[in-house]
């Protein structure tokens, strides 16, 4: 398997799981935006269609936060064109910030809400102040991707304290399994 991550806002930092885990998955590679802390919508999603486009077959994204919503936005566009990247297996998405009600992201919105045309799951925490449960559910339920709960871990991020984040790696590896 290889796995492509795809950080949010601002890039996880060297305490952040996806840090982690882009040292520790084997074949793992980084998505890398020009500017991390001005995202531009169009240009993050020509970056990940560059990623991928390097990616050998067998790949599964591995996003977070706002790298859920430009992964389910270049998915989308995919369709759109109709040249879904037969190498993306599956997407891993983790703590989908709600990009309709957060305003510093707000020029990603609206969230496409469109069935992924590929394998799917969402993780999702409780007390997560970038999405609800609820919200999240619905994104999950919208994308025909299974949902991960992951109890009260606020954004699953580096403030989350995870470090290699075994619960996600758990959630990961069932992920697989159902592909």
């Amino acid at each position: 398997m290889n796995y492509l991550i795809v950080p949010g806002l601002n890039n996880s930092g060297p305490a952040h799981w996806q840090s982690f885990w882009a040292k520790s998955l084997p074949n793992a590679t980084r998505v890398v935006q020009r500017c991390w802390d001005k995202p531009e919508k169009e240009e993050w999603i020509k970056t990940l269609d560059d990623a991928v486009g390097k990616m050998l077959p067998d790949t599964i994204i591995v996003a977070h936060s706002l790298g859920v919503a430009t992964t389910v936005m270049w998915l989308a566009k995919k369709v759109e064109q109709g040249s879904v990247p037969a190498q993306i297996k599956g997407v891993f998405l983790v703590s989908p910030s709600d990009v309709d009600n957060i305003e510093v992201i707000h020029s990603f919105a609206p969230m496409p809400l469109g069935k992924l045309p590929v394998p799917a799951c969402v993780v999702a925490s409780d007390n997560d102040q970038f999405v609800t449960m609820e919200r999240a559910r619905f994104f999950a339920d919208a994308w025909g991707a299974g949902l991960f709960e992951a109890g009260a871990l606020g954004h699953i991020n580096a403030e989350s304290n995870l470090g290699e984040w075994e619960q996600g790696r758990k959630f990961l590896a069932e992920f697989e399994q159902s592909l």
